[in-house]
C-alpha cells in the first residue's frame, strides 16, 4: 500500500538530489531498496563523499563519525540533511515531523523509539542519532517483529544488539524476530569479542582461534551469565525451545534433543562440537562420517579403505553427460557389485550441469527425471531407491521461489506420471533442502553443509528431513586404496541400497525419437486399415490420432517398460489395438457406470439416449475393466512390484467410494496410469490371472521373448476364447511394426 510520507521523500530526494546523486527513484509511495540506496547517495553527498555509492560502507560510517558523532537539533548541519532523516524515518515507519528540515520533538522521539527498538537505548542514551543507527536507518532492516517474526529472536537481536554496538565491526542487525546471515555471523562477532579479541581480530568467521576458545568454554546445567545467554541464543536461532538465560535443566533437555537430531553424543553439555553444530552449517569438521561421496571409481582396494575407516554408505553419480571430464564420476561398470561385496552401500545421485539459476526450469526438470530414472534402472538400482537431484550453487530465496520449487514440482510430476519407480531426495543447502522437501517435493535431504558460507545455509537450520550431512572434504587410503572423499553425517534416514539388479542381458528400449514418426505412423496405420480396423462408423477417433495418444505417453510407456524390463512394444501395441476400437457404445456404457456409482451423468455422457445403469466397463485407452485394473495391480503389489493398498474386485456398491467404481475412474481420466495398468495386466496374464479365469502362468513379459509367447501374452488381455485367439494373430504383425522402430532407436 503506497504512503503518503514516503512518497513525499521520494518526491524529495529526487528533486533535490536526483541531478547530484546520478538515479532517482519510483515515486510510488512504496519503501524499497532504490529509495534507501538514493537517501544513502544524498547522505554521502552532503557528506561531501565524491564517489557515491549504493553501500552504507566504511567511508560513509567514518566520513559521519569524524563530523557528526551526535546528530540532534543542535548539530545537524542544514535542512536537507535533516530531510534526509526525517525521510528514512518515513521509509522505517516511524514518524518523521514532517519533511520539512527541523529536527523537532517529533523527530527527536521517533529517533529515541528507533534505538529503543533497535536494543541501542542504552548503548546510545537519549534523541541524538549516532552513525551506527544512521546506518541501521538507512536500509530494509526491521526493528519490530514481521511476518510472524519469533518474540524470543527478536529479545536476543536486541540484546546483542545493545551489548556489542560499540564494538568497532559489529554494526546494528535486524530486530524482526527472524534468524538470518547477519545475524548468525552477529553471534559469532560476539562470542568473538567475549573470547577477547581485540577490535580488528574478531571477523565473524568460525575460524582456529574461534575454535579453540569454544573449547574451553563448555557449559552446562549451572552456568549463568554471558556465555549462558550466548548458548541458549545459539539454540534459539536453531528454532529449539528453550528459555533465552541461564542453562536450566529444560535447557540440557533440549540440548539432548538437538543433540540427538544433528547425530551427535548425547550428553545435555554444550561442549565443542554442540558449540560447532549451532554455530557453523559444518559443524565440527573433525567429525567421523559413517556417508561419503565422490566423483571416484569404488574399486576393491578402496572398498577396503572405506570399511576401515568406518564408511557405510556410499553417494555416486547417475550419469555424466561429459565425456572426456572426470571419467569415473558416473558409476562404472562392475563397481556396485564391488560396493556389494565389501558390505558397503549404495545412495544415487543425479547432477549434470546444476550450478546456476538458467539451468532450473520445468523442461529440464522432465528430461532429468527421465534420465535419471533410466540410469538407475541401467546401473540396476531397484525400484524404490531415492535419488538425490542436485541444487549444487547458492541459490538465493527468490530463485528457490521462481526456479528451483518448480523445478523440482515438474520433477515430482514427471516421476507420478511413470508410476513412482524411485523415490526423489534433494542435495542443496539448507534453505532450498527445506523449502523443496516442505512443498513435498521431495523426502530427503542431502545437505550441502560443506558450503558454509551459502546464503542458503548461514542462518538456516539443518532440515527436518537430512539423511547426510556433507561437511568436509578429505582423502583417506593409501596406495591403490587412496580416495579422495566428500565426509558426510549419516542420520539413518536414507540406508542406501545393499543389492542390485543383475545389468540386463540387452539394451533397454529408451524413449521414442520424433524423426521416426511419420514413418511409424503412416506403417501402422496402414496396417491397421489393411485388416479393416478403427475409422468404422461407430469410432470415436482416427487411427493417427490414436497413434498420436500412444506415443504422447512413450515416457509412460518406456519408463514401466523399463522398470519391469519388457519390451515397450508389448505395451503400444495392446493400447494402441484397444484405442482404435473405441466406439461410441463405450461412451454409452462409460455414461452408465457412472450413473450406477454416483446417480448422476457426467457431463460428457449427457446428452446420450437410453443410457442404463451398469457396474463396469471396459475404458480408457487400454479399454480396462475397473475389476480387470484391481485384480492387475492387487497381482502386482502381492508380488511385491509395487507398493500399494490392495482393493477389492467385487466391491460394487452404488456408491463413489466403491473400490471399483474408483479403480474405473482413475483407468477413465488418467491415460499415463491406464497405459501402466496395460503393463501390470500383462504381469498379471502371465502369472496365471488369479481371481478371474484362470490359465496355466508362464514366464513374465522380457526383453528376449519368443514371438510364441508374444502371441499368449496379446491373446491373454483380450480373454480366454475368440476372438481372442484371432486378434492375437492380427495384433503379431503391429507388434512387430513398433518393435522394427524400437529397435532402430534402442540401437543407435
Amino acid at each position: 500500500m503506497a504512503d503518503e510520507m514516503v512518497l513525499r521523500a521520494q518526491k524529495f530526494v529526487n528533486q533535490v538530489y536526483g541531478s547530484k546523486i546520478g538515479m532517482t527513484v519510483t515515486e510510488d509511495g512504496r519503501t524499497g531498496w532504490n529509495t534507501m540506496y538514493a537517501l544513502t547517495r544524498a547522505l554521502q553527498y552532503e557528506l561531501a563523499i565524491t564517489s557515491l555509492s549504493n553501500t552504507f560502507g566504511p567511508t560513509t560510517l567514518s566520513t559521519l563519525q569524524s563530523k557528526y558523532p551526535k546528530l540532534n537539533a543542535s548539530t545537524v548541519p542544514s535542512g536537507d540533511f535533516c530531510r534526509i532523516i526525517q525521510s528514512g524515518l518515513y521509509c522505517k515507519g516511524y514518524d518523521g515531523g514532517g519533511i520539512d528540515g527541523v529536527y523537532s520533538d517529533r523527530v527527536a522521539s521517533s529517533i529515541a523509539s528507533l534505538k529503543a527498538d533497535m536494543g541501542v537505548g542504552s548503548a546510545f542514551s537519549g534523541s541524538s542519532l549516532e552513525p551506527k543507527v544512521f546506518k541501521g536507518l538507512l536500509n530494509m532492516d526491521a526493528y519490530v517483529t514481521v511476518n510472524g517474526g519469533s518474540d524470543s529472536i527478536r529479545g536476543i537481536q536486541q540484546w546483542m544488539n545493545g551489548r556489542y554496538v560499540n564494538r568497532q565491526d559489529f554494526y546494528i542487525i535486524p530486530c524482526d524476530g527472524h534468524h538470518s546471515r547477519d545475524v548468525a555471523k552477529s553471534l559469532l562477532f560476539a562470542i568473538q569479542y567475549e573470547l577477547g579479541m581485540a577490535d580488528g581480530t574478531a571477523n565473524g568467521v568460525f575460524g582456529p582461534g574461534t575454535q579453540a576458545g569454544l573449547k574451553n568454554h563448555t557449559v552446562a546445567v549451572g552456568t549463568t551469565g554471558t556465555w549462558a545467554l550466548l548458548f541458549t541464543a545459539a539454540m534459539i536461532l536453531n528454532k529449539r525451545s528453550v528459555p533465552f538465560g541461564n542453562f536450566t535443566g529444560d535447557v540440557q533437555t533440549g540440548v539432548k534433543v538437538f543433540q540427538s537430531f544433528a547425530q551427535l553424543p548425547v550428553s545435555g553439555v554444550g561442549d565443542f562440537q554442540t558449540w560447532a553444530s549451532l554455530l557453523v552449517s559444518y559443524g565440527d569438521q573433525a567429525r567421523v562420517g559413517e556417508a561419503c561421496d565422490g566423483i571416484t571409481k569404488i574399486t576393491p582396494a578402496r572398498a577396503q579403505a572405506l570399511k576401515n575407516a568406518g564408511y557405510k554408505y556410499i553417494g555416486r553419480y547417475l550419469y555424466n553427460p561429459s565425456t572426456t571430464s572426470l571419467p569415473e564420476k558416473e558409476i562404472q561398470p562392475g563397481e556396485l557389485d564391488t560396493i556389494k561385496q565389501y558390505g558397503l552401500r549404495c545412495f544415487p545421485i543425479y547432477q549434470t550441469y546444476a550450478r546456476s539459476v538458467d539451468y532450473y526450469s520445468t523442461a529440464q526438470a522432465v528430461t532429468d527425471c527421465m534420465t535419471a530414472a533410466y540410469k538407475a534402472e541401467e546401473h540396476g538400482f531397484k525400484s524404490g531407491s531415492r535419488i538425490y537431484f542436485a541444487v549444487d550453487y547458492d541459490a538465493v530465496d527468490e530463485e528457490v521461489t521462481s526456479f528451483v520449487l518448480p523445478y523440482f514440482g515438474s520433477i515430482r510430476a514427471q516421476m507420478n506420471r511413470m508410476g513412482s519407480p524411485f523415490r526423489i531426495g534433494i542435495y542443496g543447502p539448507r534453505n532450498v533442502c527445506s523449502r523443496v522437501s516442505d512443498a513435498g517435493y521431495a523426502d530427503a535431504s542431502f545437505v550441502s553443509d560443506m558450503s558454509s558460507g551459502f546464503s542458503g545455509n548461514l542462518g538456516y537450520t539443518l532440515p527436518a528431513n537430512w539423511a547426510f550431512d556433507q561437511i568436509v572434504t578429505k582423502s583417506i587410503g593409501s596406495g591403490d586404496g587412496a580416495i579422495e572423499i566428500d565426509n558426510n553425517i549419516a542420520s539413518g534416514r536414507d540406508l542406501g541400497q545393499s543389492d542390485f539388479d543383475a545389468p540386463p542381458a540387452q539394451k533397454l528400449d529408451i524413449g521414442f525419437s520424433l524423426s521416426y514418426w511419420e514413418a511409424l505412423a503412416q506403417e501402422a496405420t496402414d496396417y491397421m486399415k489393411s485388416i479393416g480396423r478403427g475409422e468404422g462408423a461407430n469410432n470415436i477417433y482416427t487411427r493417427r490420432e490414436c497413434l498420436e495418444t500412444i506415443i504422447s505417453l512413450d515416457d509412460v510407456i518406456t519408463s514401466t517398460a523399463r522398470r519391469y524390463r519388457m519390451r515397450k512394444s508389448l505395451i503400444q501395441t495392446t493400447a494402441f489395438w484397444e484405442f482404435c476400437h473405441y466406439g461410441k457404445e463405450d461412451v454409452n456404457v462409460d455414461g452408465g457406470v457412472a450413473l450406477y456409482y454416483t446417480g448422476v451423468l457426467p457431463d460428457w455422457a449427457k446428452d446420450i439416449p437410453g443410457i442404463e445403469r451398469a457396474q463396469d466397463s471396459s475404458t480408457g485407452v487400454g479399454q480396462i475393466k475397473g475389476r480387470t485394473g484391481i485384480l492387475a495391480w492387487n497381482n502386482s503389489i502381492r508380488s511385491g512390484l509395487v507398493d500399494g493398498t490392495l482393493l477389492d474386485p467385487d466391491d460394487v456398491r452404488p456408491d463413489p467410494d466403491a473400490d471399483r467404481y474408483k479403480m474405473w475412474v482413475q483407468l477413465l481420466e488418467d491415460n499415463a496410469f491406464n497405459v501402466r495398468t496395460v503393463a501390470h495386466a500383462h504381469i498379471w496374464a502371465a502369472d496365471g490371472k488369479a481371481g478371474d479365469v484362470e490359465e496355466t502362468p508362464i514366464d513374465r513379459p522380457s526383453l528376449n521373448y519368443s514371438d510364441s509367447y508374444i502371441y499368449e501374452i496379446l491373446r491373454r488381455y483380450q480373454g480366454p476364447v475368440e476372438p481372442a485367439f484371432s486378434d492375437a494373430k492380427l495384433r503379431m504383425p503391429l507388434y512387430a511394426i513398433f518393435e522394427k522402430y524400437n529397435l532402430l532407436i534402442r540401437e543407435a
